[in-house]
């Protein structure tokens, strides 16, 4: 990703718009390659799940509904709830706040970037279909005409802080409740950041830099 970022930023401060659309488009796709590439290495960690919970996981119909299980069993597993359904009478109330936050997270900035990588993925670049295709998927095309590379770059440190996060909580309740408020503080941050960025400015910048190198060495 880090390849397609450094020809995006280059293209933006040239203003090849085909080329930055066409690259970004990558760049989402590889996000949510590597989202599902985290969850398997997730899955397979040791002392991390048992063969009954991976096969649990895989039977999922969906990925976000693939890292729902692993965080559910993680949470089973550790705060030994093995059958009752996770809630504040079955969990310590801050347990289960720290899951509902975890599950809060997969649904407002996973499930949107897998969604949009399930399109791109199916050669559905410029019109991302319904799941019928018979009609525009609106929602992953608005999500196609507002992504750019900053609000992608910031997305993807978020998802990176999000998988540490379910990481600790599979392989080590104490590390899980050490370091959650950390990481979680930073995808805050983060948020923040993204909310408060402008790419209109960040977009000028680049053109600027590049057009002032050209005269720098056209002097």
């Amino acid at each position: 990703m880090l390849q397609v970022a450094r020809s995006i930023r280059k293209a933006i401060s040239k203003d090849e718009k085909t080329i930055v659309d066409s690259f970004t488009r990558l760049f989402a796709l590889l996000l949510g390659v590597w989202s599902e590439c985290r969850l398997c290495k997730l899955t397979f960690e040791p002392n991390a799940f048992n063969d009954i919970d991976i096969e649990l996981i895989y039977d999922q119909p969906t990925q976000i509904d693939k890292w729902q299980k692993a965080i559910e069993l993680a949470f089973r597993k550790h705060y030994k709830v093995p059958r009752a359904a996770l809630s504040d009478t079955t969990l310590p109330h801050s347990v289960f706040a720290r899951y509902t936050t975890l599950i809060g997270l997969l649904e407002n900035d996973l499930k949107p970037i897998i969604e949009l990588r399930n399109k791109l993925a199916h050669g559905q670049w410029i019109y991302p279909l319904n799941y019928d295709g018979n009609d525009i998927a609106q929602k992953q095309m608005d999500a196609l005409r507002l992504e750019n590379l900053l609000s992608l770059q910031y997305k993807a440190k978020i998802l990176s802080y999000i998988t540490d996060i379910v990481n600790d909580l599979a392989v080590s309740e104490s590390t899980f409740d050490r370091d959650f408020d950390k990481h979680y503080s930073l995808v805050i941050q983060i948020r923040t950041n993204l909310s408060k960025h402008s790419y209109c400015n960040y977009e000028r910048r680049l053109k600027q830099n590049y057009n002032t190198g050209r005269q720098h060495h056209a002097n």
